[in-house]
């Protein structure tokens, strides 16, 4: 064969169907990769061999059943024979010789017996190794004519087969018989895809997310050769991706004996499905991807997958928000550490935030929310298992080592993968804010921005708990002692802020990393949906919100500035104003206008304001053209703080890796 066929890596499911170990999502025969029914004599039919070996093609034919006829056929002039070898990952095309010239170019055989309408079925046939020659995949249906000038109906387009050119899906792994599965009713259960009638620009090149080759790690390194995302891995040696390396894989099995390590800022991509054996250790900072939301992930081991988790933790009342990367993962197990009375859930169902209490006086303001649950039930114990998607809230055992000091906290078993739902409450229908608690359930980070896509009309701002202050008695909340709302940082579509953790230099990044647990406020009541297009290769775990610093990160900015309100005894409050498309001057809701944060009353904050509403944002989102030196923002600050404070305001801006202050009062 003379053409190289296009690898295309997608996330679609991956079917295994073989009789004999072809790997994971590898093909079990030969498939119809491109059906060919231009104009005129534009005819041809495209071959794609994925079974992970080269395949003598004399022992497979084209049938034809022209006009409602019966397989097989027994005219000879539907019979076309084939020949030569089909390399292992290459197409092979049969053309009319009348057919244009960009088709003969790729053609490598050509019979006059390509000539078919789209009522004139077409079957790829394999001899059983008797002499018999049966159907292994179809387009059309053999004793059914639709008509001379009709056709099947693919993919929810009528007559599909008549005057349309089908591309099959990157999907299909396996030949398909079943003529009414494999055109399906719609775009989303067909297994083609419908182009115009002379569109054949996908001829020679077949699209695939199998398992089209294979490659094991051994002593002496990758055999035979490294791995893409359409190679089945096999670990059959320790494999540490600091001395050797990313890589993706199709599908990857971890043989019994041998450890595959993942180490802080590295990557594994696997297509499909993986297989545990061994030892699977994922680093802190690892980004553990899965692409296929149906794909399986199978530990055979006992403690033999383990997604570690390292802090450090600068006191014993500093809150850490826990989610579990892993499935069956418990409380008593994950954070055994912590202590008992110091583990927390979240009860969304709880929060009832009806009226405000005026100081301590026990007198309230009915019906004016003041972010703070009106009977003080929201917050929980939490025990048992940790439920994948839901957040948990923990701090350091007072005892041991002085702090700050470092530990880590190690989640065993399966890891999560696909889609995982949670249920959003939503009390108020709007008259108050609806906060859920709720994670990253995956062993790596995900995309803020897909998560916000995935989710729209549900949630539009991710509250990431960055603890830097102390507990105190003048702080709103339920308890004697409460911490303070501004040790929220912030992302929405308009950008980002910091919580009280301002001496890190840079806002949090764009991605909720492994382990980390957020709020947010359902906008409405539905299921907020975590799904693998929110994982990738290239998303940064590095920064997980916790009581101490995180890494510094270069964030990519355009028109924004951050305020900055410190004080010379500790306070720390951050606000952003971004001009972006799609905002305006008003209030944008909060995929743009974010609010400044889960409770009022903090010991000193500061927001921004927007004219004819009465929110305090901590994110302002302003239309790209409205930026000009004598725009007018107009900001607001609350303090609870009954003594001597000197405040600074400073205007930040990104200078490289770093947010540089400008004091302006």
């Amino acid at each position: 064969m003379k053409k190289i066929t296009l690898i295309k890596f997608l996330t679609l499911f991956i079917a295994l169907f073989c009789a004999v170990n072809f790997g994971f999502g590898q093909m079990s025969d030969l498939i119809i990769s491109e059906y060919g029914e231009g104009s005129s004599l534009n005819k041809y039919i495209e071959i794609f061999n994925g079974t992970g070996a080269d395949v003598d093609l004399n022992n497979y034919k084209i049938w034809k059943a022209v006009n409602g006829n019966f397989w097989p056929p027994v005219n000879g002039n539907d019979i076309i024979d084939l020949d030569e070898t089909l390399t292992n990952g290459d197409t092979y095309i049969i053309a009319n010789g009348g057919a244009n010239e960009t088709i003969l170019a790729f053609a490598d055989l050509i019979s006059g017996k390509v000539s078919w309408n789209g009522n004139d079925a077409v079957g790829l046939v394999k001899d059983n190794g008797a002499g018999t020659f049966i159907l292994i995949d179809v387009v059309g249906v053999d004793g059914a004519d639709p008509g001379n000038e009709s056709g099947w109906d693919v993919a929810g387009t009528t007559t599909g087969t008549k005057d349309h050119i089908l591309v099959r899906k990157s999907s299909i792994c396996s030949p398909n018989t079943d003529w009414a599965t494999s055109a399906g009713t719609t775009v989303a259960n067909s297994e083609w895809i419908v182009l115009a009638q002379n569109n054949w620009s996908n001829i020679g090149t077949h699209t695939t997310d199998c398992c089209i080759y294979s490659s094991t790690w051994t002593s002496t390194g990758w055999t035979p050769s490294a791995p893409t995302i359409n190679t089945s891995v096999t670990i059959d040696y320790d494999f540490n991706t600091t001395a050797n390396g990313n890589f993706s894989a199709c599908s990857l099995q971890v043989n019994t004996g041998f450890n595959l390590t993942l180490n802080n800022g590295d990557y594994i991509e696997v297509e499909n499905d993986v297989v545990i054996d061994g030892e699977l250790i994922i680093e802190t900072q690892g980004n553990f991807v899965q692409n296929n939301d149906t794909a399986t992930f199978a530990d055979n081991t006992i403690n033999g997958v383990v997604q570690q988790k390292k802090k450090t933790l600068q006191s014993w009342y500093s809150y850490t928000y826990w989610s579990s990367p892993v499935k069956d993962e418990t409380i008593e197990g994950a954070l055994s550490t912590t202590p008992v009375d110091r583990r927390f859930k979240f009860e969304a169902a709880n929060f009832v935030d009806n009226d405000t209490e005026i100081g301590n006086t026990n007198t309230f303001i009915i019906g004016t929310p003041d972010g703070i649950d009106d009977d003080g039930n929201d917050w929980q114990f939490a025990t048992g298992i940790m439920t994948p998607g839901v957040g948990y809230a923990a701090t350091a055992s007072e005892f041991g080592l002085p702090f700050p000091r470092e530990e880590q906290f190690d989640f065993y078993g399966e890891f999560n993968n696909g889609e995982v739902s949670v249920s959003l409450v939503n009390n108020s229908g709007g008259a108050y804010d609806d906060w859920n608690f709720i994670g990253n359930p995956y062993p790596g980070a995900i995309s803020a921005d897909t998560f916000f896509t995935v989710n729209a009309g549900l949630v539009d701002v991710i509250y990431l708990w960055d603890q830097a202050t102390d507990p105190s008695n003048t702080a709103s909340g339920n308890s004697g002692y409460n911490f303070s709302a501004d040790d929220y940082a912030m992302i929405n579509g308009t950008g980002t802020v910091t919580g009280a953790r301002g001496d890190t230099g840079l806002p949090p990044n764009r991605f909720v990393p492994s382990g980390q647990g957020f709020f947010v406020e359902a906008l409405n009541a539905g299921n907020v949906i975590f799904n693998n297009s929110m994982r990738s290769i290239t998303a940064d775990n590095s920064q997980f919100f916790k009581s101490a610093n995180s890494k510094n990160n270069t964030v990519s900015v355009n028109n924004n500035l951050w305020v900055n309100l410190t004080s010379d005894n500790g306070v720390f409050s951050q606000i952003m104003i971004g001009y972006v498309s799609g905002a305006t001057k008003q209030n944008d809701g909060s995929f743009y206008d974010a609010k400044r944060a889960l409770t009022s009353g903090n010991n000193a904050g500061l927001y921004s304001i927007i004219e004819n509403d009465n929110s305090k944002f901590a994110i302002q989102g302003k239309a790209i053209n409205s930026i000009n030196k004598d725009e007018v923002i107009n900001l607001g600050f609350n303090t609870t703080i009954d003594v001597p404070t000197i405040y600074t305001l400073s205007i930040a801006q990104l200078q490289g890796d770093f947010l540089t202050a400008h004091t302006i009062y």
